[in-house]
């Protein structure tokens, strides 16, 4: 019974995150197990990044050696590349606009913003890869907008600047990994 309610509360969840529901992020910290289920969408959107970059790397027929720390780099990319989000938007709110919530509480709707990301795997079909990517990208920056503007409290036009700042930060650091890990393989 317990099962089948955190089964719907996560369908719930990944929805309201999905549809960039203004009331769920505003509210996101303060659901149950909430800080587990953002690092949990988090930790699918860096695999499925990582199992996308392996299909890729595959092409170049890497050692099992290359390919493991491949995908293992490109999922790192991504870990680091949320928490750096994260902080770029918390430090740069905190010369703008002090006093800010700690850290911690945005984790979670920045975190729920990844959602999209869950389905980055899709990027390696052909022809489709990159306008998949580009629409991926440009929804997770939708969500990352809702999440700061409720997480922090602030106008649209602020939270906009906030999450653009550091989604261009991040959105060049994982490419630039995924690009090194590749000229890796090929060399």
């Amino acid at each position: 019974m317990a099962q089948r309610h955190s089964i719907r509360w996560l369908r719930q969840v990944l929805l309201d995150a999905l549809t960039l529901n203004r009331n769920f992020y505003e509210h996101s910290h303060r659901y149950p197990a909430a800080k587990r289920y953002a690092q949990g969408i988090v930790a699918l959107a860096a695999v499925s990044h990582g199992l996308g970059s392996g299909l890729i790397l595959l092409l170049y027929q890497p050692s099992l050696l290359q390919l493991g720390l491949g995908v293992l780099i490109n999922i790192a990319s991504v870990v680091a590349g949320y928490y750096l989000w994260t902080y770029a938007i918390w430090k740069l709110d905190t010369y703008v606009n002090p006093p800010v919530p700690p850290y911690r509480e945005l984790l979670i709707p920045v975190g729920f913003a990844y959602t999209p990301q869950i389905l980055n795997l899709l990027t390696v079909i052909p022809l489709f890869g990159r306008p998949i990517t580009l629409a991926l990208a440009g929804w997770t920056l939708l969500g990352a907008i809702a999440a700061v503007r409720a997480g922090l409290n602030i106008d649209l036009f602020r939270a906009t600047l906030l999450a653009g700042v550091g989604f261009t930060l991040v959105q060049v650091g994982v490419g630039l990994v995924q690009e090194g890990v590749q000229n890796w393989v090929v060399s």
